[in-house]
């Protein structure tokens, strides 16, 4: 489907003028088309253009949609990619010097995420366009067996691990880190029903499944967290994701895995690849294994890990949190305020749009 640009702009004008909005200028910078999903991308030159594109309450780019027959329109300022390419570019130069440290055939999936990388510097719009030209896995460098696994079955020694919570920030990084060929190991730490609910397991184990990829378990006791969380003692967020970190980099250093890889949205640029220091016995250092905050990496938003997820079958649930955070904000009213400021972080980092953001604070 060819969609012309100034045909594109004289008819927003029409329908603008005939269902009442004022007449202004429309201005397009580029049209993009995805036939596989039907999916046409309006880039404006800001975020004042993209209004008009939009129109109040979207009815001019509903119009639209019906007007042309497509699926869906998603509208962009071209502004809102300036920042995220330039963070990819900090995120390209430090991935770069670091994938020299690994001799080949070992570096291959650090080279297909510089590729990735690259790809969407250059094409900031859209993720699964680009994904499409990576196989959903890669051929195996060598087999050796995971401590734990009570098995005799194989692993590939060149692997990483996923931290897999069965939201779509996680499952995404997950999806991703298959397709360029990392041989993820899906690890969920399980701290029981009130942080980790069964619809997020059914997520974990049917994702994994569809994937064919190898999950792992891992159980701890957070009773200590949740209890001082529910008589109001703090906020419990930070306690958890610092247990959970713990646990799965102990994990990754126990098997001597080389990559621990997050579905962190914020730590962009450089910061999103870090060394993480292994700790043996008497909390001696043992080694080291590369953290790479995958989403934040490529710079996704929010709306970009959905549609990534959603497609192997993985929704965003409403609102902010785990059920454990529910509890804490019925019980003890003031403690919203730090999750809010959680919410706020992703807004203005650009992850979320304000209405995301809104919807996550009311739910």
């Amino acid at each position: 489907m060819k969609i012309e640009k100034n045909d594109l702009k004289s008819l927003i004008a029409q329908i603008r003028r005939d269902i009442g909005h004022n007449d202004v200028e429309v201005d397009i910078m580029e049209t993009l088309f995805d036939e596989p999903s039907g999916t046409l991308l309006i880039i404006t030159p800001d975020r004042p253009e993209k209004s008009v594109v939009i129109g109040k309450g979207g009815w001019v780019v509903g119009r639209l949609r019906e007007e042309l027959g497509v699926n869906s329109i998603h509208v962009e300022a071209y502004s809102d990619f300036i920042v995220p390419q330039y963070r990819m570019e900090l995120a390209r130069a430090k991935l770069e010097k670091i994938t020299q440290e690994y001799p080949h055939p070992y570096n291959k999936p650090l080279l297909n995420l510089i590729k990735l990388l690259k790809a969407r510097i250059e094409n900031p719009y859209s993720i699964e366009s680009l994904l499409r030209s990576y196989p959903s896995s890669q051929s195996k460098i060598q087999d050796t067996p995971v401590k734990g696994s009570g098995q005799d079955k194989k692993r590939p020694q060149f692997q990483s691990v996923v931290a897999l919570s069965g939201g779509v920030d996680s499952s995404a990084s997950l999806i991703i880190a298959q397709m360029l060929g990392f041989h993820p190991l899906a690890v969920t730490v399980n701290p029981g029903d009130i942080i980790l609910p069964r619809y997020f397991r059914d997520y974990v184990e049917s994702l994994t499944q569809n994937l064919g990829v190898e999950h792992r378990y891992l159980e701890v006791d957070m009773q200590e967290v949740i209890s001082g969380a529910l008589e109001g003692r703090f906020h419990p967020c930070g306690r958890c994701s610092k247990i959970i970190e713990k646990e799965v980099l102990d994990f990754a250093g126990d098997n001597h895995i080389p990559f621990l890889i997050y579905g962190d949205l914020l730590s962009t640029g450089a910061q999103s690849l870090q060394w993480e220091e292994v700790r043996g016995e008497n909390n001696l250092k043992t080694g080291k294994i590369l953290r790479i905050n995958l989403p934040a990496l490529l710079s996704l938003k929010k709306g970009d890990v959905k549609k990534v997820a959603g497609s192997w079958g993985v929704k965003k649930r409403g609102g902010y949190g785990c059920p454990l955070i529910g509890e804490v904000h019925k019980k003890h009213p003031h403690m919203r305020r730090y999750s809010i400021q959680r919410v706020l972080r992703e807004t203005r980092a650009g992850i979320l749009e304000p209405g995301e953001g809104l919807d996550q604070i009311q739910g």
